[in-house]
């Protein structure tokens, strides 16, 4: 059984004017899951990068079994036994899951591909994971692609593990799976460091945490056996420093003769399917959840909305004008905008600072760098962004990359369509941003919105839609569902009537 224990003394680490670590010393026992929480941008993702090569500290060490180590690079961490599974898993889209199992075995290319087979097949019995070996990895979902990378860390001979942020993206099942596999991983004597916001997460996995707030340690605490109720309000006062008040969610807006928005008859392309809408009118202010597992039809129905994906067919209205077939540039014109769920693929140009993000919002032929300057200055302060003028998109944290994204966003919108609004944000950050988009209802905004955390949908939902097997269910008033009667609907679909006649839908009791 091999056993390693972890200790990081005194690390610092600045990039620029920002101190992301100052002092920070960690230990993690042999054989236990030890919680890493804070709020984004608190600098935990720069401490474990530290620890696995990625980074490397200005001042500081770091002991392995009680000896002192220098990690210069991943190679090296790996070497050592350390090994970390990243929030979107570094892996070879163009190979083979078998392939991205082999990468990066030393002196391993004369067992050939049949004894990798055999040992990817024994990893996956072993773990309860179900990986083809053959499959493509662009087939995979983000929970299996992590389930693969932590198999090849482990085949590797990995002894500590860090995971950041592992929770993600993947469904209530995947989580139970990855969980499982990290207690047989502690009880083999590994060590596990898991990296998370997510309170509930640390509390019901990890053996003790460590909680860090703006780059520093403010507290570690015993996890088993504790009192829930205590142990998380001393962990949010820890991260936050203070109490946390949900934003007041303001009354349903009054049906109106005339609605924002209109779907009519609309076929979503969504392959290898396409998915059949119920007539839908909504009212200006209203909160529309979308529910459903991941890549149900979501995001290919949000597209359709904002102009970017052209519908199969039916009409889209907003105003009451007509808006289907018509280009992406008119839908911004009437005031929609769109929010995606990668914000640095999608929503934000990796490279360009928060200014030059600004300037690329004037439409004069010249650029006025003043008025740049001043816009982003404005922003960073109203929407809290921590970082400065001149700081590139991808050196911000998750939370401050969605504060940005929203900081870009129109003024005024009449319809807002959002991915995953708060996916990877804390719990501060995540009331911060619904506290947002709720003042924009006030004003009339109307918000249409995926997410994979079903209690932030009922939360903020007027009504839910119900993404299942390739159907959509009719709008559900929010308040007729529980989290557990939502989790049914998105996997048991049945007959239900829409406009195109009786389709497989939801059920109204499960």
């Amino acid at each position: 059984m091999s056993r390693m224990k972890v200790e990081l003394l005194h690390i610092h680490k600045r990039f620029g004017a920002v101190q992301a670590n100052r002092d920070v010393s960690l230990r993690v026992e042999a054989g236990t899951i030890h919680g890493l929480l804070g709020e984004n941008g608190a600098g935990k993702s720069t401490l474990v990068k530290i620890l696995s090569g990625f980074l490397r500290c200005d001042q500081g060490e770091i002991w392995i079994d009680g000896q002192p180590v220098r990690i210069n690079s991943p190679a090296a961490a790996i070497r050592l036994g350390i090994g970390m599974l990243h929030q979107d898993p570094l892996d070879f889209p163009s190979l083979t899951v078998l392939e991205n199992f082999i990468a990066g075995q030393r002196g391993r290319l004369g067992l050939g591909l049949r004894e990798s087979r055999k040992r990817l097949e024994k990893a996956c019995e072993e773990f309860g994971f179900n990986l083809n070996p053959d499959g493509a990895i662009g087939s995979l979902t983000v929970g299996e692609r992590q389930q693969l990378e932590m198999l090849r860390l482990l085949s590797l001979g990995i002894n500590t593990l860090i995971l950041d942020e592992p929770t993600t993206g993947i469904s209530a099942a995947q989580k139970d799976l990855l969980f499982a596999a990290l207690r047989r991983l502690a009880e083999q004597g590994k060590s596990v460091i898991f990296v998370s916001h997510k309170l509930a997460d640390v509390e019901c996995l990890c053996d003790r945490v460590t909680v860090m707030r703006q780059g520093e340690v403010v507290g570690e605490l015993p996890v088993r056996g504790e009192d829930i109720a205590l142990l998380e309000q001393q962990l949010i006062d820890w991260m936050f420093g203070r109490e946390l008040t949900p934003p007041a969610r303001p009354h349903s807006p009054q049906r109106r003769a005339d609605p924002l928005l209109e779907l009519r008859s609309l076929v979503v392309r969504h392959e290898p399917f396409a998915l059949a809408l119920p007539d839908l009118a909504v009212q200006p202010g209203e909160v529309i959840g979308l529910a459903g597992l991941e890549g149900s039809g979501q995001r290919s129905f949000l597209l359709t909305c904002a102009g970017l994906l052209p519908p199969r067919r039916g009409r889209i209205l907003l105003g009451g004008q007509e808006m289907t077939g018509r280009p992406y540039g008119d839908y911004l014109r009437c005031g929609v905008g769109f929010s995606p769920a990668d914000r640095l693929r999608e929503g934000l140009i990796p490279g360009l600072t928060l200014q030059e993000h600004f300037a690329l919002q004037q439409q004069d032929p010249w650029i006025n760098w003043a008025l740049a300057r001043q816009q982003t200055q404005a922003a960073i302060e109203h929407f809290s962004i921590r970082g400065h003028p001149y700081s590139r998109v991808e050196q911000l944290s998750g939370g401050n990359q969605q504060r940005s994204q929203l900081a870009l966003l129109p003024t005024p919108l009449s319809l807002l369509l959002m991915e995953h609004p708060t996916r990877g944000l804390d719990i501060e950050s995540a009331l911060w941003v619904w506290g947002q988009l709720l003042e924009r209802t006030q004003a009339g905004t109307a918000i249409l919105f995926a997410s994979a955390d079903l209690d932030e949908i009922l939360q903020y939902s007027d009504r839910v839609m119900v993404f299942s097997g390739g159907q959509v269910s009719e709008p559900i008033p929010a308040a007729e569902l529980t989290v557990s009667r939502l989790g049914q609907m998105m996997t048991l679909p049945v007959l239900r009537s829409t406009h195109s006649g009786e389709i497989p839908g939801i059920p109204t009791e499960v």
